[in-house]
């Protein structure tokens, strides 16, 4: 109970990005089985800080009698160093044992270890990215966090099978390689290697630190090992780490399993090497060189000329998508259009001007039936005038589209014509174009439209808008009857192209003239604008004179009629 309150619960994973290779990786390891003496050593420390003579001396005798080698140890462990554990040095101590390559290399490590001093970790080893446990861990201690704290999480039937599945494939995966005698730390295949010998690589390379906490001090049971650590990381400089590093906090609590529930101390900390200041000013100049060297590289790919439009040409580019038609009688729609260019406006010889889109059904949203199409589509034109006359005002390029739809038996109908103006200002634009069809009075149309399908259509399309061949100066549709149907949305994303706009030296006055020219707008908008300037100045001048008092008023009214008389 005295140690209650004094545990780090926040055992998740922690992301780190790092841009140092992930072998300078060093973490220091500490586990501590917690007994009544270690519990009442701890609980003391405050008090014995107090009492500096006699105190001090009674916490250091109680304090050396519990911490003994067999309850406390300390490692610090690079990334995928291997640590033998008990029950692997005595399992590769015979080479009958040993079937992989990877087998007979740990067979030779252990013999050197045994002709030396003998292993320098005793409790804490290792399953590094290559071993054959590291994917076969026990299902419980890779998905929970039971080892960690004192409540029991029971995987569901699914996750023990799929983890079972997952197994079975490692356990099917072979290493047909010879791997060198060296560390496995410090061997790193070639290209070359790695297609010789088919050896399988992964992005994401795992490291498991594991803990034999067996409390009678008998290693080497595989029931007794504990998950302490799991290390991943990728090539691009991403390191998890699942528990995170203590960093000053409480050490995590580890309950083991059994009669007794010991309980043990975690304690992590990242002990990797600081990189010097000349080193770390060594590496962001090599990298500032790196990037300006992939930039030059970019820059001659791409070139220096930018393609640019003749003088006096403006470049018009629309990359435009019928998103969705709604609101039409029937289903199964499809859209017809074509693009015409007014006078003094071109295209080049391989631009399609018309397209059809797919056949779509329609989806109910709300009280409409909508059917989106994404169909995209682009354009390019040209436009030059030969004769620029202030006067002139250029039209723009017209989309005309026609809506029809298509049965299972086979049978069209037309169900609305509309037409677009291409945007004359760049940038997005989203517009939604009304459309109507052509309506014949009676029964008897209504009754081929239903049955045989089919009903009256336009011999000429722009007709929707204004006709080509008319030559008159007013157009009257008198006795035309249609009927109004649906809607269809656009997304145009529009751009304008011409060395006018980038003339330094004839800037203003030359976009001005473009402007007038090419768009017709400017005119209008200045004149708006004087307007408006015209009507705040006069609103303010009403205001500033309620503003007066009224004597004031009057008699300047009176002056003035003196003066005139």
């Amino acid at each position: 109970m005295l140690m209650a309150d004094c545990w780090n619960t926040d055992t998740g994973e922690a992301v780190f990005r790092t841009r140092d290779v992930v072998k300078n990786l060093r973490i220091k390891v500490c586990i501590e089985r917690v007994t009544s003496t270690t519990a009442l050593s701890q609980h003391l420390q405050p008090q014995a800080r107090i009492q500096q003579d006699r105190g001090a001396i009674e916490l250091e005798t109680l304090t050396s009698q519990c911490q003994t080698d067999d309850n406390e140890e300390e490692l610090v462990v690079g990334w995928q160093e291997k640590l033998f554990s008990q029950y692997e040095m005595e399992l590769f101590q015979n080479e009958a044992a040993c079937q992989t390559p990877l087998d007979r290399q740990y067979h030779t490590e252990v013999k050197a270890l045994n002709k030396a001093k003998g292993r320098r970790n005793h409790r804490i080893f290792t399953y590094t990215d290559h071993d054959r446990y590291t994917n076969s861990l026990p299902f419980q201690q890779l998905n929970s966090t039971e080892l960690l704290t004192t409540t029991k999480s029971v995987p569901t039937f699914l996750a023990e099978r799929m983890a079972n599945v997952r197994h079975r494939r490692q356990d099917r995966r072979t290493m047909d390689c010879s791997v060198p005698t060296s560390k496995i730390i410090n061997w790193e295949p070639t290209e070359e290697f790695v297609k010789s010998n088919h050896v399988l690589t992964t992005t994401m390379q795992t490291m498991h630190i594991m803990g034999d906490l067996n409390p009678s001090g008998r290693l080497g049971q595989k029931e007794n090992e504990c998950l302490l650590v799991t290390i991943k990381a990728d090539g691009t400089g991403t390191v998890i780490v699942k528990p995170d590093f203590n960093k000053g906090k409480e050490p995590y609590r580890i309950v083991t399993g059994g009669e007794k529930k010991d309980v043990w101390r975690l304690t992590l900390e990242n002990v990797s090497t600081a990189m010097k200041p000349e080193e770390k000013e060594r590496e962001q100049s090599m990298y500032k060189d790196l990037y300006v060297r992939h930039k030059e590289y970019l820059n001659s790919l791409v070139g220096q000329d930018f393609e640019m439009p003749p003088a006096g040409v403006l470049r018009y580019l629309m990359n435009g998508e019928i998103v969705s038609a709604k609101g039409f009688e029937y289903d199964n729609l499809y859209i017809h259009f074509f693009m015409e260019l007014p006078n003094n406006w071109s295209s080049l010889p391989f631009q399609s001007l018309s397209g059809v889109t797919q056949t779509c059904r329609t989806k109910t949203l709300g009280k409409e039936d909508v059917a989106f199409f994404s169909y995209p589509f682009s354009f390019e034109a040209f436009y030059m005038c030969e004769k620029e006359s202030e006067e002139s005002v250029p039209q723009w390029p017209v989309l005309y589209f026609k809506v029809l739809s298509l049965d299972s038996w086979q049978r069209y109908r037309t169900e609305g014509y509309g037409y677009l103006l291409f945007p004359a200002i760049p940038g997005k634009h989203t517009v939604t174009c009304h459309t109507w069809r052509p309506l014949q009075t009676g029964t008897v149309s209504a009754l081929r439209r239903f049955f045989i399908g089919g009903s009256p259509e336009l011999e000429d399309h722009s007709y929707v808008r204004i006709p080509g061949t008319f030559k008159g100066e007013r157009l009257s549709r008198f006795g035309f009857c249609t009927e109004t149907t649906g809607s269809v949305t656009f997304n145009l994303h529009c751009i304008q192209q011409a060395r006018a706009f980038v003339d330094a030296n004839m800037l203003k006055k030359r976009r001005q003239k473009v402007f007038d020219q090419l768009g017709g707008f400017s005119q209008q908008g200045a004149v708006c604008t004087i307007l408006e300037a015209f009507q705040r100045a006069r609103r303010k001048m009403q205001e500033a004179r309620e503003a007066l008092p009224r004597d004031l008023i009057n008699a300047t009214s009176e002056l003035q009629i003196e003066s005139s008389a």
